[in-house]
């Protein structure tokens, strides 16, 4: 049996498909947690199980294949290929270590980070600063396991948990984590345990993370940047540092929602026009496969900025939002800065008058700003 298909929760892969028509995966976390659940069995009983069963926080009881396994000098090791289903995840096909060793009563389960998990090096995480990387819904769920294991088999549950991910410091750095101050590897992560495929939480995750290590910096002033052209455009516009700069990609609404109930003083939203225009006309999620650009919405701000019936009919024709932008910018008519001003206000209207002033940035491919919004909210000016 292959690690995929051994790794279905009850219902196999048609109730999957029947939901979705695609195949979920799972989480760094509970494959950590099949490995820990394997090894520590293993220490205490001389084998390991293979495939593992465990259960996940919402009752599902998937079955991991053991990728590798190691016993001996008073440790127990074993290894689960991450499997993120159809969902394109970077952690797809590393391999998760759990390496167990039996600690003196009364020592609980004390983690560790093993080669290619990072450490907490900054405040504003989930986690204490020097701290393995592996996140508090992944460690309850080892701790639960742990103590199951325990009682079965006549163990303590005083255990020390190694967790590895192999060649996880380089698949890191293509992470948020170097920014949020993990260093050295990969986050072990997941509160459901399951990788729902295109859902993109481990992103918007990031996101949250990353304004809560802005704001426990002290950063009062933060940006919102769909890509890295953006990115360098609101550092050599505002002088913001890296950590107050959060990849938002073309989760506009994860941002807003999450700044909404942990406010920053000011919020820069900084991206390509075609992007910023969809924001404009309302849609919170900017990807090209769940929102276009509203060639009609462009006429309508042309319009309402000079723009004559002839222009606007031709941005409504336009083939490309930059080709509407450039009908108006050679006709005078400002409709990068129409835009901008008309995602600001969408930005404010989601942020439901939380104490944030919004500045917005659009720029063309080449990084030119081609149209700004100058900051409103409380605290603006």
């Amino acid at each position: 049996m292959t690690e995929t298909e051994a790794a279905q929760p009850k219902g196999g892969r048609t109730a999957q498909l029947a939901h979705t028509g695609l195949r979920h995966g799972w989480t760094t976390g509970a494959c950590a947690t099949a490995a820990t659940t394997a090894a520590y069995t293993a220490l205490l009983t001389g084998d390991f199980p293979d495939p593992v069963t465990i259960t996940l926080p919402k009752g599902q009881t998937p079955a991991f294949a053991l990728a590798a396994e190691e016993l001996g000098g008073g440790r127990a090791m074993a290894a689960v290929v991450k499997d993120a289903g159809d969902d394109p995840d970077v952690t797809h096909g590393a391999l998760i270590r759990s390496t167990v060793r039996v600690l003196p009563p009364g020592s609980g389960v004390v983690f560790r980070a093993g080669p290619g998990v990072g450490t907490v090096t900054r405040p504003g995480l989930p986690l204490p600063v020097g701290e393995p990387a592996v996140n508090p819904v992944p460690r309850q769920l080892m701790r639960d396991h742990v103590a199951e294991v325990a009682a079965r088999h006549g163990g303590t549950g005083d255990v020390e948990v190694e967790i590895s991910v192999d060649h996880g410091e380089e698949i890191a750095r293509s992470t948020w984590n170097p920014r949020l101050g993990i260093l050295g590897g990969l986050s072990i992560l997941g509160t459901t345990g399951i990788v729902v495929p295109y859902s993109c939480s481990a992103w918007i995750d990031s996101i949250r993370r990353g304004v809560d290590v802005a704001r426990a910096a002290g950063r009062t002033h933060v940006a919102g940047c769909t890509g890295s052209t953006s990115e360098k455009v609101a550092v050599a516009v505002h002088g913001l540092p890296e950590d107050a700069l959060l990849d938002m990609g073309d989760f506009a609404g994860a941002v807003l929602k999450y700044i909404r109930r942990h406010p920053v003083d000011r919020l820069t939203v900084a991206g390509g026009f075609a992007k910023l225009s969809k924001l404009a006309a309302g849609h919170l999620d900017l990807h090209s496969a769940r929102s276009q650009v509203d060639k009609g919405f462009l006429a309508e701000l042309a319009r309402r900025g000079g723009a004559d019936a002839g222009l606007a009919a031709a941005v409504a024709a336009a083939n490309t939002g930059l080709d509407a932008l450039q009908r108006c910018a050679a006709r005078g008519v400002p409709l990068g800065d129409l835009v901008a001003v008309a995602a600001r206000d969408e930005a404010l209207a989601v942020l439901r008058g939380a104490p944030v002033a919004v500045d917005v940035i659009c720029i063309d491919r080449a990084g030119t700003i081609v149209g700004r919004a100058e900051p409103l909210g409380p605290g603006a000016g």
